[in-house]
């Protein structure tokens, strides 16, 4: 089949598929790769990579304003950690004296989206403030995404850049079901968690020495979270448990424990063999666990193993060089930034590699060490002062890679230092990440500028207009 009659079939399926289909064909000259013809599947203002609730706000946002936009997601739903890795819980949007309203925006509107169904319970604790129903919340996605007109890209899997003769990156190589192709781009929003796009452009990456790590949760029945503690103390080294940390919550309106008390050491889940490695441990510690409880489980408290995750938990890999790094300054003492684009007031939690347990520490100066089955240590990481801060900020500087004037990121590869990161890091201040990355992107289109000559005070503008705190 020629190039010309295959692009004109492609164009066919096109006219029958919303934004699934190809629309062209393109030889592919990516990464020294040899000559080979791509058909093009997609062609659009901007392109997500990365379905998760940060990727699909990004997404909604551009194409809410009116850009055209495609996000590309390598599983089979959206939502990422919430929904592909079970864990159904939203922080507060309120500060930390829970007085000030801090967030709102596209995660506030998913929550009223979901209590329309039940779907969503609210709890007094900041720390799991929102309990959603992950299975609703995958359905609510499809509908966000199907009513912004986006292009969604399901089962595709991102390969390489596709940059043209000047070294300009004009589309992404992916992989699905209809074989290897290319999704063409203006501009391109890396929300891969791992910083994919932007690792293989070339673009600097660090990792810190000690990475948080990942976990594996599942959704069990009957599980009583102190006697497991008491059992875990006593005898999980029999059965290889390693002794991290434990918690969880009830799915909404059902019997359902969502429990996260795996714990996988020394496992970087950029790299492909570390994270087939985590992915069966983590299952190995389940299996482990519910062996342990049949064996020892107290009064009959033997819980049931319902449902295990698609997808690992991972806290941490790669981090991309932006124009601004967060440090832990920034976010311990609650720094303002004139370009800030998120609030957040979650606790920083270090998930410690090198010892059992996690340290909270908190924005009045108090710290904790937590272990399960052990009692509290309680310390400060500071003097105590007469006024403490009570939330801290993103700024937008930290989304911009220094390399690439079409290219930013959105997720866990943010700028930030070790312990600024721990907090920064969880759901809600990832959506609003995503969110302030669709404005950005579709403001550089809009006005054909470079990303990082889009002026922050333009950016905060339509966050505000559309319903996010800015402050």
């Amino acid at each position: 089949m020629s190039s010309h009659s295959r692009r004109k079939f492609l164009n066919n399926i096109w006219k029958g598929c919303i934004g699934m289909g190809m629309t062209g064909v393109l030889s592919s000259c990516a990464k020294g790769e040899a000559k080979v013809d791509l058909p093009i599947f997609d062609d659009v203002d901007i392109c997500v990579l990365g379905g998760s609730c940060t990727g699909v706000f990004a997404a909604v946002r551009a194409a809410r304003l009116g850009a055209t936009v495609a996000v590309v997601e390598k599983q089979n739903a959206f939502g990422g950690v919430a929904t592909n890795s079970l864990v159904n819980v939203w922080h507060s949007l309120y500060d930390v004296g829970k007085t000030q309203r801090i967030i709102a925006g596209l995660t506030q509107e998913v929550i009223d989206r979901l209590d329309e169904r039940d779907a969503v319970e609210r709890n007094p604790n900041p720390s799991s403030a929102y309990r959603l129903n992950s299975q609703e919340l995958k359905i609510e996605l499809d509908e966000l995404v199907l009513e912004s007109g986006i292009h969604p890209h399901l089962h595709t899997l991102f390969s390489e850049p596709y940059l043209d003769g000047d070294g300009n990156l004009t589309g992404v190589i992916v992989d699905g079901k209809s074989g290897r192709g290319i999704i063409k781009a203006k501009y391109f929003i890396d929300a891969t968690g791992d910083g994919d796009l932007c690792y293989r452009l070339g673009l600097k990456t660090y990792t810190f020495d000690l990475l948080q790590p990942p976990t594996v949760c599942a959704h069990l029945e009957g599980l009583d979270l102190g006697v497991y503690e008491s059992v875990l103390k006593e005898h999980g080294q029999e059965f290889n448990i390693p002794s991290g940390t434990a918690w969880g919550v009830y799915l909404p309106n059902t019997h359902v424990f969502m429990f996260a008390g795996t714990r996988v050491y020394g496992a970087d889940c950029s790299d492909a063999g570390n994270l087939t490695k985590a992915e069966m441990e983590g299952r190995r510690q389940i299996r482990a666990i519910m062996d342990m409880m049949r064996k020892y489980g107290k009064d009959g408290n033997i819980p049931r193993l319902v449902t295990l995750p698609s997808y690992i938990g991972v806290r941490e890999t790669r981090h991309v060089e932006c124009l601004y790094q967060i440090s832990d300054e920034d976010a311990l003492y609650g720094r303002r930034f004139d370009d800030a684009i998120a609030n957040g007031s979650y606790v920083f939690d270090l998930h410690h590699q090198d010892k059992p347990g996690l340290t909270f520490r908190h924005l009045d100066g108090t710290e904790i060490y937590s272990r399960p089955g052990f009692p509290d240590q309680v310390g400060r990481w500071r003097e105590k002062t007469e006024v403490n801060p009570t939330f801290y900020q993103v700024p937008l500087r930290s989304l911009i890679p220094k390399k690439y004037d079409n290219v930013m990121l959105a997720g866990r590869m943010i700028d930030a230092s070790v312990v600024a990161y721990s907090g920064i890091r969880v759901m809600v201040n990832m959506n609003q990440i995503g969110e302030a990355a669709g404005v950005t992107s579709y403001l550089a289109w809009k006005q054909g500028e470079k990303i990082k000559d889009v002026p922050a005070g333009n950016v905060r503008d339509v966050l505000r207009e559309g319903n996010s705190i800015i402050i």
